[in-house]
């Protein structure tokens, strides 16, 4: 079976994976995610036009949500669960009609006929949706529509995937928006257009970013209601003695759950990967057995998780395949899945995850005492405004490089690790997301009391970054473009592409994107992006340094 998949920075050749994913999905998995999305746009298709005349409902709303998110990189890798998201996108799909129709003829209209994606019905069983899955694929309509076309549809389906994710996470909080859910049907529609024009599919790749930032703004209120505003924090980075559990992907919540059920039962928590920003939480931190990171970015997890004498739990994106040797002990929660992994349910029960913790050998003995500062969100930051300020007047600052985003194990990402070791001292590097890891743990030092390196936290957290830059400009009575501030961006996922739209949006131009450019970003579409944003690829760190800071 064949498959075509590029929505990954790893993507086989940089053109698309045809056997198997990069990422470790097969055919199958790919095929059965790329009609969840195509039934997704059959529900916004009713769900939009029932918008249009008032009429929503929330179960529609929050499925198309978390099946654009099952669908992200590294998330759902198990076919049987993929197939349970499409009979219930079935039943999602006439309910959706239902209600569109209903609320036609409630305000005297006739309701359309709608076809393409809306007139689909998830087949039975797993080799009958590969069937239909296999008609519907990216190829099919780079056949018909052409590269570019096809391209830019995925830019805004790939940025709608990000931007799902995060909507997710704030709706788990209890934080969601009517207007934001009918913005995602409104742009899952057009994407079922026949004949879309390339205007109009830039229109809306910026307004996903424009979308994108209204729900980080929510994600962020759910964040810091829940559990305060990060702090400024030292992490522990190395283990101590005892029976251990780490904590990998992105839910905040889940880590909460967790650190509840684990009080006084002497195991420590671990944060990993993109949970290292929860120690700098203060509701999280005053949990005493949350006792610091374990580990580096989601690339290395399978050396560092055969490597961890404890139980696993992966809460969302970001989980690879599995050794053996730890596949008993490793478990998951929420929309993240893997065949043979056992899988906490919507109860959040976490007794299998601690008897297996109690069950390991746990840590023999304490590693060195090594810590890092994390816990530089936009309210510490702004904190200190005033002294950021009176240091860039003074010429103690120069210059501010946010040198941030996924981390992957692609060749080239030691130019991050590079450019920050090469950032001049009298400049500030703000930093978030796992791209983070190439760097966090070396030494930066300080300019008068300011740390040299600010780590901002999840990827998430970019709204963060976009909220300080924004108080910088107003500061100095300049636009974000006037300010010496250089964006040095490294992507791997679909939330990656979200984020960026959103600072495409924002009209912030002179990013510098790697290790390489996304592969369903043709010659046309990057023209647009560089005629526009002056948007460019890395080169190396000594010639983008001399450019960035006029040197050359």
């Amino acid at each position: 079976m064949n498959m075509f998949c590029y929505q990954c920075e790893q993507t086989v050749m940089g053109t698309g994976c045809t056997a198997k994913g990069v990422c470790g999905k097969d055919a199958t998995t790919a095929t059965l995610q790329d009609l969840l999305v195509y039934v997704s746009k059959g529900i916004s298709m009713y769900a939009h036009r029932a918008s249009q005349l008032g009429a929503r409902d929330r179960e529609i709303d929050i499925f198309v949500i978390k099946a654009l998110f099952a669908t992200v990189t590294n998330v759902d890798f198990d076919p049987d669960r993929l197939q349970e998201m499409l009979i219930q996108a079935g039943k999602i799909i006439e309910k959706a009609k239902r209600l569109y129709e209903d609320a036609a003829i409630k305000a005297g209209k006739k309701p359309e006929l709608l076809d393409g994606p809306a007139a689909l019905k998830p087949a039975d069983g797993i080799d009958a949706l590969v069937s239909q899955g296999a008609q519907i694929g990216i190829s099919s309509r780079k056949n018909t529509l052409g590269d570019d076309i096809t391209g830019l549809q995925e830019l805004v389906t790939y940025g709608l995937k990000g931007t799902a994710a995060y909507a997710d996470h704030a709706q788990i909080l209890g934080k969601e928006d009517a207007a934001i859910y009918a913005k995602f049907h409104e742009y899952l529609d057009l994407l079922t257009k026949p004949n879309p024009a390339v205007d109009e599919l830039v229109t809306a790749s910026l307004g996903v970013g424009e979308l994108n930032l209204h729900v980080m703004e929510l994600l962020d209120e759910a964040n810091t209601d829940a559990y305060g505003h990060p702090e400024p924090t030292a992490v522990r980075v190395e283990p101590i003695k005892g029976k251990a559990i780490v904590v990998s992907g992105h839910d905040l919540k889940d880590l909460y759950e967790l650190l509840k059920q684990t009080e006084g039962k002497g195991i420590s928590i671990y944060t990993h990967g993109e949970m290292l920003p929860a120690l700098a939480y203060p509701k999280l931190k005053a949990f005493k057995h949350l006792v610091g990171n374990y580990g580096g970015a989601w690339q290395d997890q399978v050396k560092e998780f055969d490597a961890f004498p404890g139980a696993i739990l992966m809460t969302t994106n970001c989980i690879q395949k599995p050794r053996e040797s730890y596949k008993g002990r490793i478990f998951t929660t929420g929309l993240v899945a893997m065949p043979g992994v056992t899988h906490i349910g919507e109860d959040k029960d976490f007794t299998p995850v601690i008897e297996a913790a109690l069950a390991a050998d746990g840590f023999p003995e304490d590693g060195p005492d090594k810590k890092i500062m994390v816990g530089f969100g936009r309210n510490a930051v702004m904190g200190v405004a005033d002294t950021v300020i009176s240091a860039v007047k003074a010429g103690a600052i120069k210059h501010f490089f946010l040198i941030g985003g996924c981390d992957g194990a692609k060749p080239g990402r030691n130019y991050y690790t590079e450019f920050a070791q090469q950032v001049p001292k009298d400049c500030v590097i703000l930093t978030l997301a796992c791209g983070k890891y190439r760097f966090n743990k070396l030494e930066f030092g300080d300019i008068g009391g300011i740390p040299r390196l600010l780590d901002i936290g999840q990827c998430n957290d970019a709204y963060s970054a976009i909220k300080i830059a924004l108080a910088l400009a107003d500061a100095f009575g300049c636009g974000v473009n006037d300010l010496p501030l250089s964006l040095i961006l490294s992507w791997y996922e679909q939330k990656a592409v979200a984020i960026l739209l959103t600072l495409l949006h924002l009209g912030i131009r002179n990013i510098k994107l790697g290790p390489s450019l996304p592969a369903f970003v043709t010659p046309l579409v990057l023209k647009v992006l560089v005629d526009n944003f002056n948007i460019s690829p890395i080169s190396t760190p000594e010639a983008d340094l001399a450019e960035v800071l006029g040197k050359s």
